[in-house]
Order: C-alpha cells, then sequence, then structure tokens
C-alpha cells in the first residue's frame, strides 16, 4: 500500500509539473515571440517519501469483540496502525479508566451506551473532538459538548416466543410488564450496560418513584436472569421466557445463522417511553492519548462509508451517517416511537448501579 501511496504520489508530482510548464508557455507564448532557444529539459518528479511507521493505537472497547473485532481489523489493515485491543464489559472498561486516571495507556475508549461514555466524561478524562468529527452525526447522538459520539444506534427491544404470543398480546409499555400476569414469563440481564442504560433512561423520563415501581414490579415477577442479551433471544425462541428485554440486533444475528423458522421476533412497544429507547455506542479520546492523530483517524473510520456499511450491514445496527441505508430487516429507526432524551442525561451510571443494588437486583 506504501509502494502504492508513493507511485501515485509521484504520478501526481509530475502531472502537475507537466500541467505547470504548458501553462506557462501558453502565457509566454501569446506576448513574445517564439523563443530560438531548445526549450529546458522537464525536472525530474520529485519522489516523497511516506512515513514507513504509521504509529500505534490503544482501544479500550466495551463493546465485544465478536461485534467489533472485524471492523477494527479491518481499519488496522486499511491504515497500517498498529492497534492494540483491551475487551470488556463497558462498566468494567470505564472503571478501569477512572482508576488509572492519568496513566491510562488507552487512546479511544469504545463503549456500548452512553452511561459508560458519561462517566469518563464527568471525570474531565476525555479531549474535545473537532468539528470535522462531531458534524458527522446528528445532535441527539453525541455529547453536546463534543466529549464524544456516537458510532451505531441501537434499540432496546421486546424479543418475544412466536409460538406462545403474537404482536396484538404484546403490552404498549413496558411498565405493563409489571402485572402478575407476566409472572415466571420474562426475562431480563440487569449487569448488562445496555439494560442498565435503559433504567437510566427510566429514571429521567418517568422519575426515581416510578423507575423503583418498576423494577420492584418486574422482580416480583421472578424473571430469569441472563448475562447478556444472546441468551435471552435464545430463551425466548426456546420457549423458557415468552419475553425477554433486549437490544433489537441480537435477534437479527439468529435469523442469519437459523433462518426465518427460528423461534422468536422482536417488538417495539408502541407507547414509547425508555422500553423504545434508541441508545448509540459511541467513543471518546482520552485527554491523556499519545496517538491523538490515529484516535481522531479511528473516529472518521468507524464514521465513514466503510465503518457504518458495516454496522448495518454485519451487526443489524442502525447507522448514524447520512447516505447509509439501514438494513432491510430492519424497523426504521423514524417508525420506531422513542422517546425524547438527551443521551448526554444517561450519564448517571453510579446512580442507576446504586438503586439496582438497593432493590438486590445487583450484589
Amino acid at each position: 500500500m506504501r509502494t502504492l501511496w508513493k507511485e501515485m504520489i509521484t504520478y501526481s508530482l509530475a502531472a502537475l509539473v507537466l500541467v505547470a510548464t504548458a501553462a506557462c508557455g501558453s502565457e509566454s507564448e501569446s506576448t513574445q515571440p517564439a523563443p530560438t532557444t531548445r526549450p529546458a529539459p522537464t525536472p525530474e518528479p520529485q519522489i516523497i517519501e511516506v512515513p514507513s511507521d504509521p504509529g500505534s493505537l490503544v482501544v479500550y472497547s466495551g463493546r465485544s469483540e465478536s461485534l467489533v473485532g472485524p471492523i477494527i481489523e479491518q481499519f488496522r489493515e486499511v491504515t497500517g496502525i498498529d492497534v492494540s485491543t483491551k475487551y470488556g464489559g463497558t462498566g468494567a472498561i470505564a472503571a478501569t479508566i477512572l482508576e488509572e486516571g492519568s496513566n491510562s495507556p488507552a487512546d479511544v475508549f469504545f463503549a456500548q451506551d452512553p452511561g459508560g461514555l458519561g462517566a469518563v466524561a464527568q471525570a474531565g478524562m476525555f479531549s474535545i473532538l473537532p468539528s470535522d468529527v462531531t458534524g458527522l452525526v446528528p445532535d441527539w447522538a453525541q455529547s453536546p459538548t463534543g466529549l464524544w459520539i456516537g458510532i451505531s444506534g441501537r434499540a432496546r427491544t421486546l424479543v418475544y416466543n412466536t409460538d406462545s404470543l403474537t404482536e396484538e398480546d404484546l403490552p404498549a409499555s413496558i411498565f405493563d410488564l409489571t402485572d402478575p400476569k407476566w409472572k415466571g414469563r420474562l426475562g431480563w440481564a440487569p449487569t448488562n450496560g445496555s439494560f442498565q442504560a435503559m433504567v437510566t433512561a427510566m429514571r429521567v423520563l418517568w422519575g426515581e418513584e416510578k423507575t423503583t415501581e418498576w423494577l420492584q414490579g418486574i422482580k416480583a415477577n421472578e424473571p430469569g436472569i441472563y448475562p447478556k442479551n444472546t441468551p435471552q433471544v435464545a430463551a425466548a425462541a426456546a420457549g423458557e421466557i415468552d419475553i425477554g428485554l433486549v437490544n433489537h440486533y441480537y435477534l437479527h444475528r439468529f435469523l442469519q445463522e437459523e433462518g426465518d423458522a427460528f423461534g422468536a421476533r422482536n417488538y417495539h412497544p408502541t407507547a414509547g417511553g425508555p422500553g423504545s429507547l434508541v441508545l448509540v455506542a459511541g467513543a471518546g479520546i482520552l485527554k491523556t492519548s499519545q496517538n491523538h492523530e490515529n484516535a481522531e483517524k479511528f473516529l472518521k473510520f468507524m464514521l465513514s462509508t466503510v465503518g457504518q456499511q458495516y454496522f448495518a450491514g454485519q451487526t443489524y445496527e442502525y447507522p448514524l451517517v447520512e447516505g447509509v441505508k439501514t438494513n432491510r430487516l430492519l424497523m426504521p429507526i423514524d417508525e420506531i416511537n422513542k422517546p425524547d432524551v438527551d443521551m448526554a442525561d444517561l450519564a448517571d451510571l453510579e446512580g442507576t448501579q446504586s438503586l439496582l443494588r438497593e432493590l438486590g437486583i445487583l450484589e
């Protein structure tokens, strides 16, 4: 690739020299007699050396390797940048960054949800992103102070067993899941970052009292407890639960592998509210980054047509950049009755975790 760049630069410069020479010749011919001496030879094209070492980048990822590993690898292949990635849960990665403080080796924090990003932002550990990065996505999908930016959209949804339920059987609002008729029929993942982001949105939209009432009501209905979204979707298809609280794209990964006979589907609650929340996975650059230029390249690549098409086509997420189409299998994002909530308002992850512990939902 570097050899190709060198050749392209050489050819481009040579062309510019020839054009400039021709232009100068044309101007002199219009005002002076033709020269009687032999024209000067065309200078040899200048060769510019492209740096052989494009540098490195350290990414702390709260997104799983199965979801984002391939696009991070593609970034490495295209740029030649040596990328080192540390994977973990978003909450755990955010806690690690806060603990490491100014000694953190991370350049980029790539988070599953706004809660983790907000925790790092509130600690004053992100640098302000340039406008040529923040201008790539809509205002709702980024920090209002330019500290982090959304990379892809992820809708909260109910995944349901198609043998036991139809859409007509499902509640308009997730608050209705506190009805005792759902006892023993639900699943949730209280340790999951997206679930906690949804609860944070509940606190913003509903207030502490109603959120507490919902959590206590679901707990009383004895939901199956899962570590994350994927096993909930599998449990819904197998009939172990009737409804799970998940992100939308996990179902489509199963459908891709197992076909339309897979026994679960998604439902976006028609009444809106936190059950129809559209979250963003996003990223920010740490103030202590030793590879700031490469970090900016990383964000721009993720928001390029290539990066956005990867998320739309391979992980079934919602692209955030204009001109990139949503996967045809998904409900268009504009048709989801999503609540009007600023992603930056979902920063109080610590408050949500404290409430979940207080209610005995988290240890």
